[in-house]
This record gives structure tokens, sequence and C-alpha cells, in this order.
């Protein structure tokens, strides 16, 4: 089985979720029997190739290659608003798009149902996205260095956040919390990988440069597994998910995580994670020790379905059967 996997992951593309859900998948995939994996060839021909993006270099790649076309919904309509700058012209071109593909793998069930609704007729398969948990896991060597590299003490409460620094993913939020709350360090990891076409970029740059010496922008860190290793808490205020691939990341590293109460996180995290509404309620479950104490200890064991070894070879019966069908 000749497998190509596709996805944009150039320059600060490669941080973003679903090229970190991507690689993590084409490594496992080529430790499985029977599986000849590519990664971003133009060059041979494949039984199939999975896409993981669908922008210009994507989809002038589905032009010139053979075979089935499988897609996963990393990005819908949903999320886009809040994230980009004119979501609104580039979420009318998500079902001509989609449409370009042979079938759809949706990674949690609220994207299931969205891509269900929007392309009723399209053949859609749920496979949630997966973590490797022997990187994403607690190591001691770690959490000293990272706190050493800015300057933390042991005793300090860390909150970190990853992701894009735009309003859909929270970042008011955070600013305010951290604003609120200076004796925690708060640490934000990510950037913005669409530069000045994140949305609110200059007002976002311009309320960083007023926050107070308990705020550090970490931008992108190559080990990110340190920065989980170095933090107390995980803190996710983003608005709208697909999935949420760094609350699990964050889990199998033993962090309590305090996510925004919305649907997919309540509907794919159950009781995993603590929720919050408002600000009030955030900066109250952080400083609430005993509580942080009970879900860290069941964090990383909350995890172990979506270990990349079982998601891969749920992929693997996938092709299979759109080769052979």
């Amino acid at each position: 089985m000749r497998v190509n996997i596709f996805v944009e992951d150039y320059f600060f593309l490669k941080y973003i979720g679903c090229a970190t859900a991507a690689r993590t998948l084409y490594k496992r995939l080529a430790q499985l029997p029977g599986m000849e994996i590519s990664r971003n060839s133009y060059r041979d021909a494949f039984d199939l190739t999975h896409y993981h993006t669908f922008g210009p270099w994507a989809l002038y790649h589905q032009k010139v290659t053979n075979g089935k076309k499988v897609l996963t919904a990393h990005s819908t309509p949903r999320i886009n608003d809040g994230n980009i700058a004119f979501s609104t012209r580039i979420n009318r071109m998500y079902p001509k798009i989609y449409q370009k593909f042979d079938h759809i793998i949706t990674i949690s069930e609220p994207c299931h149902q969205e891509i269900r609704q929007m392309m009723p007729d399209m053949p859609v398969t749920l496979i949630p996205n997966g973590i490797d948990r022997e990187y994403f896991c607690r190591n001691e060597e770690k959490r000293r260095l990272f706190r050493e590299g800015f300057g933390i003490d042991d005793d300090r409460t860390v909150v970190l956040s990853v992701g894009q620094q735009t309003p859909r993913k929270g970042i008011y939020d955070f600013l305010s919390l951290a604003n609120r709350h200076r004796e925690v360090i708060w640490i934000w990891v990510g950037g913005f990988p669409y530069g000045t076409l994140s949305k609110d970029y200059t007002r976002i740059q311009r309320i960083k440069s007023r926050c107070h010496e308990n705020v550090i922008f970490a931008g992108v860190i190559e080990d990110i597994s340190g920065a989980y290793s170095g933090a107390d808490i995980f803190f996710m205020p983003s608005y709208a998910e697909t999935f949420g691939l760094v609350i699990v990341e964050a889990l199998s590293s033993g962090l309590p995580v305090i996510a925004r109460d919305i649907y997919e996180f309540r509907q794919i995290f159950g009781d995993s994670v603590l929720y919050f509404t408002n600000p009030d309620e955030a900066g109250e479950l952080v400083n609430d020790r005993d509580l942080l104490r009970e879900y860290a200890a069941k964090a990383r064991g909350s995890t172990r379905k979506y270990d990349i070894t079982d998601i891969a070879e749920m992929h693997q019966h996938l092709y299979r059967e759109l080769i052979e069908s």
C-alpha cells in the first residue's frame, strides 16, 4: 500500500495543529507493516494521498496525482471566525473545495456533524487525532530546563496556553486573567502563523506590549513537551475547535486542564477537564489547589484512546477499504 501524507507545513505553518497531527501520523504509519509511506511527494505514484490542508500547494498537487484522495477536516468554516481576517469570504469556498476529495476524515463528533450538515452526500469517517504519549509525558529535567530558560522560580505557579494568538483562541481572556492574577506566571506558546491576516493582529500586538512581567510570550518552542513539563496548569480559553489537540497533549503530560465550557470540549473530553464560562470562574479554578491536584491525577489516563499507534491503525484500515473499493 503506497500512501502519501500531504500537509502544507511550510514556514510558520509547520507549528499549527494540523501540521503536528500530520507529522505524528506519518511517523507512526511508517512503522506499520504493509505500508510504504511518503510525505509531501510530488514525484511518485500512490494508491492514496491523505491531505491535511487544502491550500494552493495541496490543490495543485491534487491535480497532478492519481489514486484516492482523502482529506482530514482539521479546519472547518466554524473555526475561522475570530481567527482569520476575511473569514466570511473564505468560508464560502469550503463546499467547493471539499467536493474535490473522495473521502473526508472528521476528527470529532462536532466536526463530523458540521461536515455532514454542509456536505450530506460526502462519504465521511470519524478518526480522532492522535499523539505520541511517550513524548508527551512529564519530565522533571525538561521542567527544570524550561523554567531556568525563562527565569522562573520553582515555587511559582505557571499557567500555560498553546495556540495562535487570536480572538478565537481566547487570548483576550488570557491577558485579562494575567493582569488580575499577577502572583501567577502566564505563558503563551505560539504566534501568528497567518501574519497580519490574523484577526486583530495590530490590536493584540499593542496589548501585549503593555503586559506586566508575569506574562511571557514564548513564541514557537521546538520541544513543546518541555513547556508542558514546566507548567502547572494548562489553560484553554478557545471559543471554537474541531478537536483541541493541545488539550490531549497537556493531559498526557499530567497537567490539569481548565477549558472554556463549549459543546465540543464537553463532548470530546467529558469530565477529564475543568470548565469555565467567564474569566472570574477561570481565576477561581486557577487557585483551587485541591481540585487541580484531583484532575492532574487522572489527566494522563484519560488520553489512552488517543495513542497514535491505535489511531494510525485506524487510518491504515480506512486506507485499505478505500483503495480496494
